[in-house]
This record gives C-alpha cells, sequence and structure tokens, in this order.
C-alpha cells in the first residue's frame, strides 16, 4: 500500500504518521507531502529518514491512498488530481464536507456506505465527530429533535501559532499573535470567521455536518463556539431534546456499548470527562449525563476528545483502514504509454 501523507509537516500531519504507526497501518512506501517550503525538509517514520516531497511529485508517484491535512485551498486544487490519478483521498479540511457528491464519515457511524468509488471522502470537523459520536446510539434509540452545544475548543484547533501564542503568553513573552485578543486567562467566543447570520463558521460546521452524517434533516443543532486557554482536546457541554422520553440507566448503557466512547460519569468520586484524561487517546469520553429537568425528554452531558486524534487523524485513519479491510481500495491507476 503505497500511502501518501498531504501536510505531513503541520500539527495533524505529525499525529497521523504517529496514528500510522501506532495503529501499524499496512504501508510498503510512505510519501510525506508538503507545500514547497517544506520540500526537501527530513522526517523519521518507524526509524526510517524520509525527504518531504511535494504535490506534484507526490501525484506523480501515483499512491492508492492520500490522507490530506493541508487546509482547505489545497485540497481544493490537488485531491481532484490525485484522485484522477488513482488515489483514494481522505481529506481532513472543509473543502469537500458539504459537497452533496462527497461522503462525510465517521467510521463507527457511516463507514459502510463507502464504495470503491468514493475518490474524495471527507473527514468531518473535529467538534462534530466527537458530538455525533456520541449522539449517534441515543438519536437511534430516542430519536433527537433539537441539540444545543457549546464548546470550548483547545488553541491546537487553530495550529501551531495558536499553541505558541499560549506558550508565550504563559512564559511571559511578547510574540506574533494568533489571535485577535489574548488566550491565556480567557475565553474566546469566536472559533473559524463570522458569517452573515452571526454565526462562526466553526458553529455552522456543527449545525450542517451532522445532518449529512447521519443522513437526517429531521432535527436541527444551535453553537456556540469557545477557544480557551487548554492546549489540546475539546470540550462541549451538549443539550439534546428527543422525541421520546428516556431512562438515564439505559442511555448510560447505550453510551457504554458504543464502540470509540468511554463513560466518565460518577460525581461521588468527582469522575467526569476532561481534556487532560482525553489527552493522547482516540475515545470519546462522555460524562456529566443527566436529565434537564426545564423540559420533557431532554438531556445534557459534556463530550470531550483529543481534536487532534480523533477529531482529525485518528478518524482519517481509520477510513483508510475500513477501506483496505474491505477491498475498496480500486487498482485504477493511469495506464503509462
Amino acid at each position: 500500500m503505497k500511502v501518501a501523507v498531504v501536510g505531513a509537516t503541520g500539527m495533524v500531519g505529525e499525529v497521523m504518521l504517529k496514528i500510522l504507526t501506532e495503529r501499524n497501518f499496512p504501508i510498503t512506501d510512505l510519501l510525506l507531502v508538503a507545500s514547497e517550503r517544506s520540500v526537501g525538509k527530513k522526517l523519521i517514520f518507524k526509524d526510517k529518514e524520509h525527504t518531504v516531497i511535494s504535490l506534484a511529485d507526490a501525484v506523480a508517484a501515483l499512491p492508492d491512498i492520500a490522507i490530506f491535512s493541508a487546509g482547505g485551498d489545497t485540497s481544493l486544487e490537488w485531491a481532484p488530481k490525485f484522485a484522477e490519478a488513482g488515489a483514494t483521498v481522505i481529506d481532513n479540511s472543509s473543502a469537500w464536507r458539504m459537497d452533496s457528491t462527497k461522503k462525510l464519515v465517521v467510521p463507527e457511524i457511516n463507514a459502510n456506505q463507502l464504495t470503491a468509488d468514493d475518490k474524495i471522502i471527507a473527514n468531518p470537523n473535529c467538534s462534530t465527530i466527537q458530538m455525533v459520536l456520541a449522539l449517534h446510539p441515543l438519536h437511534k434509540k430516542y430519536q433527537m429533535k433539537r441539540v444545543v452545544v457549546s464548546t470550548y475548543q483547545s488553541v491546537s484547533g487553530t495550529g501551531v501559532k495558536a499553541v505558541q501564542q499560549l506558550e508565550n503568553e504563559i512564559a511571559g513573552i511578547q510574540g506574533e499573535m494568533a489571535y485577535p485578543y489574548p488566550i491565556g486567562k480567557n475565553a474566546l467566543p469566536h472559533c473559524d470567521v463570522f458569517l452573515e447570520n452571526g454565526y462562526t463558521k466553526e458553529e455552522m460546521k456543527l449545525a450542517r455536518e451532522p445532518q449529512k452524517i447521519l443522513d437526517d434533516r429531521t432535527f436541527s443543532v444551535s453553537a456556540t463556539a469557545v477557544r480557551i486557554p487548554t492546549a489540546g482536546g475539546h470540550s462541549e457541554a451538549v443539550n439534546v431534546e428527543f422525541h421520546n422520553d428516556f431512562d438515564l440507566s439505559e442511555v448510560r448503557k447505550l453510551l457504554s456499548e458504543t464502540p470509540g466512547i468511554t463513560v466518565q460519569d460518577n460525581p461521588d468520586t468527582n469522575t467526569y470527562p476532561m481534556p487532560m484524561y482525553a489527552h493522547g487517546k482516540d475515545d470519546v469520553f462522555v460524562g456529566r449525563i443527566r436529565r434537564d429537568e426545564t423540559q420533557p425528554n431532554t438531556l445534557n452531558m459534556w463530550v470531550v476528545s483529543d481534536n487532534l486524534r480523533k477529531g482529525a487523524a485518528t478518524n482519517a485513519v481509520q477510513i483508510a483502514e475500513y477501506l483496505v479491510e474491505n477491498n475498496l481500495i480500486k487498482n485504477n491507476k493511469p495506464a503509462i504509454s
């Protein structure tokens, strides 16, 4: 299996390489790909040195799978070129998520929709993945009506520049700003850019992506996304109203039995999800499970996950694993004349 990792020098790219190693993904030839300014850099994968190559050279190398984490503009330009060269592209940007011709996949939920003809597959937004994984088993049982979510998102979701800003502020160093305000000792209700409707792009991803993943537009999602001074891990306060009533013990059982979810929910021992527990792990952690006493059939829960792993890299690698295990990688490379 010839695999290209596009954006290999970025934060998600680095985690991607780590997860490919941890999960022992079947790679016979690895292509590490980045922008022109990073071409020629040396990176280590499984104790072997690899040289970063350009996008054009990676396309010419005809990979079987190309995992992208290089930004929307790069994906829009280059993902079709990789696909035309026979690669199956798994894209971590927002470029293709709401494209009606592309599938938006969380493997535990809808990987079974994938076919060998899907040449560009979209990885959902990090905050969407953890929320929808927790909502999916509950939606099947009780049928969601409305979700209200407030997120508490790590600076790592913005990128290395934001992590550096936080580290500089902690150390008392003046440096480049990723945000319009200090992030240390602060909370910014501003994730991604503001849109004409007053919501941010991040908030609208949370509103729209779950409907596509679950293939159901009978429920709605209203979101407020907030950036907080944590270095890794996104947290979410999720309020979900169902059409049907539920039993809390059954809710906990459903979540506990869902692959990819760990329930941490014991107020008596102060047991609840936190980013420090989720760091470096692939599960989505759910706790503070309780009934909303202000209206019928409504549940509150607290959902936490490592945004660089399950929220990005791990989910992408799991998609690749599904494709390989189910023989969905077509050998349709262009003939060489």
